[in-house]
């Protein structure tokens, strides 16, 4: 598949075919930096998104914590050509994050990493790998954007494959990540923290 202008254009910006709206990106964009502060009890200051598009979560995340540092990495060269410099995106994917130096750079991880519509269109052998690279760089929360062969889902849906929820959650579990509700997920020693049912874990 080609990331070019005319695929921003179609799932970002069509009224046809967008999956989201941008009321409803800031929205989450709120809510998932809110979560975030709420585990962390402080501001979030660092955030890696992977598979960032054009960046559209970054002017938003700058409007309310300006000294915010936001990492995008986009396996999209037009989209990184375009926006890379003032919205912070490098060339990469998810499969090679470990190529970047992230962890030479950032060895205490980020406060907020996203993964937004990406993990549903890799291949099933690839998820866990992926999965425990995204465990590796997260310090606080990760919104790890998922469907399953039970969800609805809209958008750009040719190449998918989902799963069923007992895969992705066995594979998140073996990763060291603890899903909290509403795709945000704590790693393991800090859900230690949480209660139990912020985890949704019952005796």
């Amino acid at each position: 598949m080609t990331y070019d202008k005319a695929y921003f254009d179609k799932w970002y910006r069509s009224r046809t075919h967008r999956v989201r709206t941008p009321a409803q990106i800031r929205r989450i964009v709120a809510f998932t930096l809110s979560a975030a502060e709420y585990v962390l009890d402080r501001p979030v200051r660092t955030v890696l998104d992977v598979g960032a598009g054009e960046g559209h979560w970054q002017p938003m995340l700058a409007a309310v914590r300006p000294n915010l540092r936001y990492i995008g990495v986009e396996p999209s060269e037009y989209a990184v050509q375009r926006f890379g410099r003032r919205r912070g995106l490098r060339l990469g994917t998810v499969q090679r994050l470990a190529d970047l130096g992230l962890h030479e750079t950032h060895p205490e991880g980020f406060d907020l990493v996203i993964c937004c519509g990406v993990l549903n269109y890799l291949p099933s052998k690839q998820i866990a790998g992926v999965l425990e690279q995204l465990r590796l760089h997260t310090s606080g929360l990760a919104w790890l954007e998922l469907f399953t062969k039970d969800d609805e889902i809209e958008g750009d849906v040719a190449t998918m494959r989902p799963k069923p929820p007992a895969w992705y959650g066995a594979r998140l579990a073996a990763a060291g990540f603890v899903p909290c509700g509403l795709h945000l997920y704590a790693p393991r020693d800090l859900a230690i923290g949480l209660a139990a049912l912020e985890t949704g874990e019952r005796s």
